[in-house]
């Protein structure tokens, strides 16, 4: 009987002292950021304006979700290349479902301090796509072995 009632106080008190959302997600996220084309350059900036990370596509990153007791992170990224003109894209973090799990597991303790806390209450997007568009004020000279098939018609031929 000890043993039972053991293992019920465990369950009890491990409900009450963790959030719903921080013991069924996560608090940071791997974002995948791709673009096309790809081996665009890209700058990942948060809410104040620092740089969180710098790359290439396609490459994935890990962000947090939280931004401070009860504030979810929101991120903007620009993605650049040469001859593309840049593209700047925002990336906001959403309440997580899980948290909501708080009213029947997690308790008030789980939905107003836990989870809030941690930034388990908030999730961020598994991906970002982008699609740069070239800049059409710009000249570029290349070997046809570097052209795609399909631009083949547009080129113009110089005398």
């Amino acid at each position: 009987m000890f043993k039972k009632t053991l293992a019920v106080a465990s369950i009890i008190s491990t409900t009450f002292i963790s959030g719903c959302a921080s013991i069924v997600s996560e608090d940071v996220y791997p974002v995948a950021i791709n673009s096309t084309p790809t081996a665009s350059k890209f700058v990942i900036r948060n809410e104040a304006g620092q740089t969180i990370h710098q790359g290439s596509t396609p490459e994935t990153v890990t962000l947090n979700a939280g931004n401070g007791y009860f504030s979810g992170a929101d991120y903007t990224i620009t993605f650049s290349r040469e001859g593309y003109n840049d593209l700047t894209v925002n990336l906001e973090s959403s309440v997580d479902g899980w948290y909501w799990g708080n009213i029947l597991f997690g308790g008030l303790i789980g939905m107003l301090i836990v989870d809030p806390a941690t930034g388990a209450m908030y999730k961020l997007p598994t991906e970002v796509n982008s699609n740069l568009s070239q800049n059409a004020n710009q000249l570029s000279i290349r070997t046809l072995d570097t052209v795609a098939p399909n631009d083949l018609p547009k080129l113009v031929k110089l005398n």
